[in-house]
């Protein structure tokens, strides 16, 4: 039967954030990434509330059925203390976490999400994203509207649909029963990881025969390499067939760490809550799911695409008169050069060049003149039909002349 191998969890600030505002947890069977957002001192605060409150959830379970409502009900109770956080410190308003965590259940993974942090799973050699984000972007790239590669630099990917927060009483979850297998690795990630590292690096670091405590440190690396502008948390877990030597529960991020200032929460007196601090790093936007914002969105969206139209036709039209402004003075140069040829038997002074511009001639007769081809030595005659090139119509009228002395 499968069972967790090996786990491990790891989480680094960045390199531009403050502080750590993500929260990650490894234990027996349950795991957990949280991705704390808004206010000016608030994502630590509802990140450490929500791993805290889940971390209840790990233990035992008769069957797939009574983790799922195990999950969904952390979440949601976790979902109600932040609320009261809120209430009982107004400056936190705003603030809410992503969470994605999953539980290991023999051969079956009960799964928990909302936001836009990440469960991956690795089997077989091939890496498959299992959540789906609650986000505007990942809604227009479900409706067909933009591409997965637009996504990533849309101006609105930031913009979360769904969260835990002090806004919905009652956040819809995302949860599934799927099942697992001797040999796969899953991997929970902030959107530190996810939005910064691409899906082929992170394949190759997960397809790495090394520990998950290794894997787990070189995708932060990755993360980190890569100029990492949020907080990045990772958790990986390996499947086996028999289950290691037991190991202590990790707890990472903002949950490991002692907040502190004020009066505690009434549900939650193990939490204290943090003074106000600004952050350089731009906070996670946050708006509900209401059909009106998603719809002032979308024509924002639409708006977005026209202009880009626009601004592409304007540069073609720009560049095709590029095109024509130089073909017109090119023309204007070839007709500046003359050169000595043969035309219907006779020698003549053609003005232009030697070449066509596909059925566009480029020269033309400028001077017939009374000197025959036939009359002409053999040398002079295959010097005419080869074309003689010359500098101005002057040179031309003086080889003319002495081609007419020569048979004269």
């Amino acid at each position: 039967m499968a069972t967790v191998s090996h786990s491990a969890a790891v989480s680094h600030v960045g390199k531009i954030r403050a502080n750590n505002q993500d929260s990650g947890y490894a234990g027996h069977s349950l795991f957990v990434v949280a991705d704390g957002m808004g206010g000016h001192a608030g994502g630590d605060v509802a990140s450490a509330i929500t791993t805290k409150r889940i971390i209840d959830a790990d233990k035992p379970y008769l069957s797939p059925q009574d983790a799922e409502v195990a999950l969904q009900s952390a979440l949601l109770a976790a979902n109600a203390q932040i609320g009261e956080a809120v209430f009982e410190h107004p400056e936190l308003t705003g603030m809410g976490t992503t969470v994605s965590s999953l539980v290991v259940l023999g051969d079956q993974v009960v799964i928990a999400h909302i936001g836009d942090s990440r469960i991956y799973l690795f089997r077989d050699g091939e890496l498959a994203q299992i959540t789906t984000d609650h986000t505007f972007v990942q809604r227009l790239v479900d409706s067909g509207r933009i591409t997965e590669a637009e996504a990533m630099v849309h101006p609105r990917r930031s913009v979360l649909m769904r969260v835990l927060g002090d806004v919905e009483t009652a956040p819809e979850i995302d949860t599934s029963i799927l099942t697992t297998l001797p040999g796969d690795r899953w991997m929970i990630c902030s959107d530190g990881l996810s939005g910064v590292v691409s899906h082929s690096v992170i394949a190759d670091a997960l397809s790495s025969s090394a520990d998950a405590p290794a894997v787990a440190d070189r995708l932060v690396k990755e993360s980190l390499d890569a100029g990492a502008p949020d907080n990045v948390t990772v958790v990986v877990v390996d499947i086996g067939e028999a289950p290691a030597a037991p190991v202590a529960p990790t707890t990472v991020g903002s949950a490991a760490a002692t907040l502190g200032i004020g009066e505690e929460p009434a549900r939650n007196r193990s939490l204290r809550l943090p003074t106000l601090r600004l952050h350089p790093f731009r906070e996670t936007h946050f708006e509900p799911d209401s059909q009106e914002y998603l719809s002032e969105l979308i024509e924002e969206d639409e708006r977005r695409a026209r202009r880009r139209k626009i601004a592409w036709l304007v540069a073609s039209i720009l560049l095709v008169l590029i095109i024509a402004g130089a073909a017109v003075i090119g023309y204007q140069w070839t007709q500046t050069r003359y050169y000595v040829g043969a035309d219907h038997g006779s020698v003549a002074i053609f003005k232009g060049v030697q070449q066509d511009l596909g059925p566009i001639p480029l020269s033309s007769v400028y001077e017939d003149t009374d000197v025959k081809l036939s009359d002409l030595r053999v040398y002079d005659r295959q010097q005419v039909e080869e074309t003689i090139s010359t500098n101005s119509l002057t040179e031309a009228r003086l080889i003319v002349e002495r081609l007419h002395d020569a048979v004269h």
